[in-house]
């Protein structure tokens, strides 16, 4: 029996019987893991100095493990289960877990687009896309810049109003400029910072499941 044969019946096998149940399991299961390594691990990780935020954010390292395992609903899905799952620990609940998923959907809607916009090949899976790394780079790029412009209007208006008294604090320390603070700060800072914890956010998961074949283990999607 030829590879495209098998892929081909596998994919039916799937999609007709267990695709929806995989995706919501595999959702459930990574939002929920997300909730638990915040409260648990995430405390422990060091901070970004002059600023609120850890040097890495194994949050959307997690949800976007899940989107490359398990699909881009069941990504989505997961993205939405962690971030209501975050608020009920997060000190302010309706910013920080918000804040969370809009760096992070905005890292991958790009890539989501490229494969909604992208014709299907016949028998390939539409995760071996995402394994060709000069594709992945590509979005992933176009991602980051995505990513540092939301991320850098909704930190102004963040700055501008519940955290006003804070922007005073946030400075550029980590680059070795402390006395560089408050909005020249921000302008500087929150750029190079989600431009850092983009190539983290991308690069872990991606060795994780295409470095170890997790996607030729469940060939899911």
């Amino acid at each position: 029996m030829s590879e495209l044969k098998v892929v081909e019946e596998k994919e039916s096998k799937i999609s007709g019987k267990t695709l929806h149940t995989l995706e919501i399991a595999g959702a459930a299961i990574f939002g929920a893991l997300s909730v638990v390594v915040s409260v648990i691990i995430t405390p422990l990780i060091p901070r970004v100095p002059g600023w609120f935020i850890a040097i890495v954010d194994p949050i959307s390292i997690i949800w976007i493990t899940c989107l490359l395992i398990f699909g881009v609903r069941s990504g989505l899905l997961c993205l939405a289960i962690g971030t209501i799952g975050l608020m009920p620990w997060d000190p302010y609940p309706l910013i920080g877990p918000p804040m969370k998923f809009s760096a992070t959907f905005s890292l991958i809607i790009v890539s989501i687009l490229f494969l909604k916009l992208h014709k299907r090949e016949k028998g390939i899976l539409k995760s071996q896309k995402f394994k060709e790394p000069r594709i992945y780079i590509f979005y992933g790029l176009l991602g980051t810049i995505l990513r540092i412009i939301i991320m850098l209007i909704l930190n102004i208006l963040v700055f501008l109003t519940v955290f006003a008294d804070f922007l005073g604090f946030v400075n550029l320390e980590f680059l070795g400029l402390p006395d560089i603070s408050g909005w020249t700060a921000i302008f500087i800072g929150a750029p190079i910072i989600n431009a850092y914890q983009s190539v983290i956010d991308l690069l872990i998961p991606y060795l994780i499941v295409f470095g170890l074949k997790l996607d030729k283990k469940y060939e899911i999607w």
